[in-house]
């Protein structure tokens, strides 16, 4: 009668190891599963909310009815340090100026096309890269809607102007601070966001 009860209670104890070390391995599963979730939607968020680190390089295209600037500051083929941050690695590098022209340059806030995150404050999309735009700029609160590709889903978006600055704007090229790939026809730099080299 003893002989069976030791193999009863070995049995019994050999299933319940099995099933703990079954039940632990699920949940070390479903914990890694859930975490590398996290990680993959936390990584969606930051490239949503990170416009920054996006590639701002252009075609050099400049839209229609855009006119140079008559006495710019800063001529084609100048160099200048760039003093703002509009992506990363952009404030104190060194610009070859592509192009400069005289308008109004927007501030604006606006939900992109294709479904990501609001995008706050964007510098500078300027006059004529607003639909419709016309002869007269846009005022703080004005709504417009955007006929610009800086970024993705941009263009076709609707758009709140925050300020407005009559000024003359600059296509510049440059490489950025921190290594990243060099950055050719970036649409805009004002005439602020520039200093002579020295």
């Amino acid at each position: 009668m003893k002989p069976l009860k030791w193999i009863l209670s070995a049995l019994f104890l050999t299933s319940l190891l099995t099933l703990a070390a079954c039940g632990s391995d699920s949940e070390d599963s479903d914990e890694e599963t859930e975490q590398k979730e996290t990680n993959e939607e936390s990584g969606e968020k930051e490239e949503e909310m990170d416009h920054s680190s996006m590639g701002h390089s252009g075609s050099g295209e400049v839209p229609a009815g855009l006119e140079d600037a008559e006495d710019p500051t800063f001529a084609e083929g100048d160099k200048a340090v760039i003093t703002d941050s509009h992506m990363e690695g952009m404030e104190g590098a060194e610009a070859t100026i592509a192009g400069a022209y005289s308008t109004t340059a927007y501030i604006i806030s606006y939900d992109p096309t294709d479904g990501s995150e609001r995008v706050e404050d964007h510098k500078w999309i300027i006059h004529e890269e607003v639909e419709d735009a016309g002869d007269e700029p846009f005022e703080s609160g004005d709504e417009v809607k955007i006929d610009a590709s800086h970024m993705e889903g941009m263009k076709g978006a609707t758009g709140t102007i925050e300020s407005a600055e009559e000024t003359t704007v600059y296509m510049v090229d440059f490489t950025p601070t921190n290594g990243s790939e060099k950055v050719t026809n970036h649409k805009w730099v004002t005439e602020s966001e520039l200093e002579e080299t020295e």
